[in-house]
């Protein structure tokens, strides 16, 4: 129905399983509708195999990781609920990246607490809360930790043109942050500060205020 619609999908999956039934129903729309260009998201995405994201290419599904769960869930994941092979690959960015792939990263507020440098800390860092890194084989750059939550992230919304990044013609929105997160050392970049928002060229939210 979605489909025939053109109405856009963003369908939670945690384990492989639900990976797989979303790729499977989206494989066989796909063979009797054509590709075209419809941005199915598979929100989460957290335990997907390498296999599933070879055929997230194949079919265009677009990957919304959560990132954040390395944090707050890391150490339970490898210790009892999936083992730390498995744990270890939650949120496979990096898998993703070498494919040649764009995704989003979230904090599922209020599941996570709703900050933009705690996810991208998370992405680049995969620090558990004990200090262990969760799958370090996974982590990403702060560069590209930033193009998922800003442009990556607009595009998975069709606002590319839009927003997501500085560019004449789009709509000026941005952040003033207190340090450069690509210049600091990455287990810092938790503790950056947003000094200023602004929406549309005009600000909304002043710290000094």
């Amino acid at each position: 129905t979605a489909y025939k619609n053109n109405w856009q999908l963003l369908v939670h999956t945690n384990g492989d399983q639900t990976s797989d039934q979303l790729i499977n129903a989206v494989r066989a729309v796909t063979q009797e509708r054509g590709m075209d260009d419809r941005r199915t998201v598979m929100i989460h995405a957290q335990t997907v195999r390498e296999d599933q994201l070879d055929a997230m290419k194949e079919l265009a599904i677009f990957p919304s990781f959560f990132a954040m769960h390395t944090y707050y869930w890391g150490d339970l994941h490898r210790e009892v609920t999936l083992g730390k092979e498995r744990a270890y690959r939650i949120s496979p960015a990096q898998s993703a990246l070498k494919r040649g792939m764009i995704f989003s990263q979230h904090h599922d507020a209020p599941v996570a607490l709703p900050s933009a440098m705690a996810v991208l800390s998370a992405a680049v860092n995969r620090t558990s809360r004990t200090g262990d890194v969760i799958g370090p084989d996974q982590r990403v750059s702060a560069y590209d930790g930033l193009r998922a939550l800003t442009i990556w992230a607009a595009y998975q919304g069709y606002q590319e043109n839009q927003k997501g990044s500085l560019k004449t013609g789009k709509l000026a929105d941005f952040v003033i942050l207190d340090q450069n997160p690509l210049k600091i050392e990455p287990s810092s970049l938790r503790e950056v500060k947003v000094v200023e928002t602004i929406k549309e060229g005009a600000t909304i939210y002043n710290a000094q205020d």
